[in-house]
C-alpha cells in the first residue's frame, strides 16, 4: 500500500476516493521512563525512553489506519497526518489519519 503525506502520488491517478481512514493509540508513561527522563533533564540530551514510546505509538496508529483502508478496498492513503493530544495526566493519544483511495499507475 502506498502511503504519502501529499494530496497526489506522482505517476499515479486517483480513480476512486474511499473516504477518511484513521488509527489511534493511547499510551501512558511508564514510571521507569519517568525516573530516567527526570535524571536526563538534569544533564540534558535525548529522552530515548520517550522517543521509543512515540515511535511504537506512531507505528501502531499507522497500522490501524492502513487496516481500515484495506477493509475499504483502497490501495493507497494520501494526505496522511499525525496528531497528538493529552488524555489525562501521564497519558497521550497519537492519532493518524488520511484519505483512502484507489490509484492506478499512469502509462
Amino acid at each position: 500500500m502506498i502511503v504519502v503525506n501529499t494530496e497526489t502520488i506522482p505517476g499515479y491517478t486517483i480513480r476512486e476516493v474511499k473516504g477518511l481512514v484513521q488509527g489511534n493509540t493511547i499510551r501512558a508513561k511508564h514510571l521507569g521512563r519517568d525516573v530516567a527522563a527526570g535524571l536526563k533533564n538534569l544533564v540534558g540530551g535525548e529522552l530515548s525512553g520517550y522517543t521509543e514510546l512515540l515511535i511504537e505509538s506512531r507505528r501502531q496508529a499507522l497500522e490501524r489506519m492502513l487496516a481500515q483502508a484495506e477493509q475499504l478496498g483502497a490501495n493507497a492513503v494520501v494526505n496522511v497526518r499525525f496528531t497528538t493530544s493529552a488524555i489525562t495526566q501521564g497519558a497521550a493519544e497519537l492519532y493518524a489519519y488520511g484519505t483512502a483511495v484507489v490509484t492506478e499507475q499512469e502509462s
